[in-house]
């Protein structure tokens, strides 16, 4: 019952913000455009903030680990690389040229390639481990993060601005067009990896629990990265990347829950996602005024929520 009187009260909480997200500070004169601006960040907001909750919480549960995330596969810093790499090649006039819609599409497209190539360089080898994929992800997010650096040090100073706008996630210039691509990818996604939720239950007893209990681990495994792949990939082409929501969404959602089963954490998780994308756009819009984004916002949040569990591990 208690489970429930926590769902709900998200529930209700993630509607009241929506609403004082859409109709706050509205006048009679201009409610239309500010409407028109304001829905499709709360369409995206949903999108994100879902597929961030969802990833993390099957990536932690794949890996057995509360304090990862999917960044550390590398797909974020890939999303930088691409983003400094065609500012420093083609300059930043060129690039607004190409448009938001076409940036999208390769970005997300390379990131899910990416993550396809390195799951099968992995799960091609007998005896998964998958540390190892880890450590791979690691190395190369590192490289990624390094070579974006050295581009972005010696590059135009103006056009480093630019870029700087690009690697933080921002809700301020949603295109609309793009969500609609984004809802049905992510949706379809979610459908295929949720039909599957109580799997997740036994592989969060671990590798060996899960094969003596009949589950084919590798195939369940690599279906559950690739899942994971998409939906970060595509949340973060959508509106950039926001590092460590997922460690702070997830780990809120089983302290409130208390509980071991993924259909109960996993709408938990999406409805604390939600609260805080939306209290944060609230926040960068009526008290930062737009001086700020909300990747930073839930980045410095989040940051200081991951130093307060690895001493809270280290304690135990």
């Amino acid at each position: 019952m208690r489970r429930h009187k926590v769902s709900y009260l998200l529930l209700l909480m993630v509607v009241v913000f929506s609403v004082l997200f859409l109709i706050y500070g509205l006048k009679p004169t201009s409610y239309h455009y500010a409407l028109s601006k304001r829905i499709p960040k709360l369409i995206a907001i949903a999108l994100t903030g879902s597929g961030v909750a969802v990833s993390s919480v099957i990536f932690q549960t794949v890996t057995n680990n509360r304090i990862l995330t999917p960044s550390v596969l590398g797909l974020d810093s890939l999303y930088n690389l691409f983003q400094t790499l065609i500012i420093f090649v083609f300059g930043s006039v060129n690039v607004a040229l190409i448009g938001s819609n076409l940036n999208f599409l390769i970005a997300g497209g390379l990131m899910i390639l990416f993550s396809l190539l390195l799951f099968q360089f992995v799960f091609r080898r007998e005896n998964t481990n998958l540390f190892f994929l880890l450590m791979v992800g690691m190395i190369l997010g590192t490289l990624f993060s390094s070579l974006s650096s050295f581009m972005q040090m010696v590059m135009d100073p103006n056009e480093f601005l630019i870029v700087q706008n690009k690697i933080f996630a921002s809700f301020n210039n949603i295109q609309s067009e793009l969500l609609s691509i984004s809802l049905v990818t992510m949706g379809v996604t979610l459908i295929w990896v949720l039909k599957d939720v109580k799997t997740l239950d036994v592989l969060a007893l671990g590798k060996e629990q899960a094969i003596n209990l009949g589950i084919n681990y590798d195939r369940v495994v690599l279906k559950m990265l690739t899942a994971v792949a998409i939906l970060v990939s595509i949340s973060t082409a959508l509106v950039g990347p926001i590092t460590f929501l997922g460690i702070l969404v997830t780990n809120l959602a089983y302290q409130l829950v208390k509980d071991y089963r993924h259909q109960l954490i996993i709408p938990t998780a999406i409805l604390i996602s939600l609260l805080a994308l939306i209290g944060g756009q609230f926040l960068v819009e009526q008290v930062f005024r737009f001086s700020t984004t909300v990747g930073v916002i839930i980045n410095f949040v989040g940051g200081i929520y991951f130093i307060y569990l690895l001493l809270k591990e280290e304690r135990l």
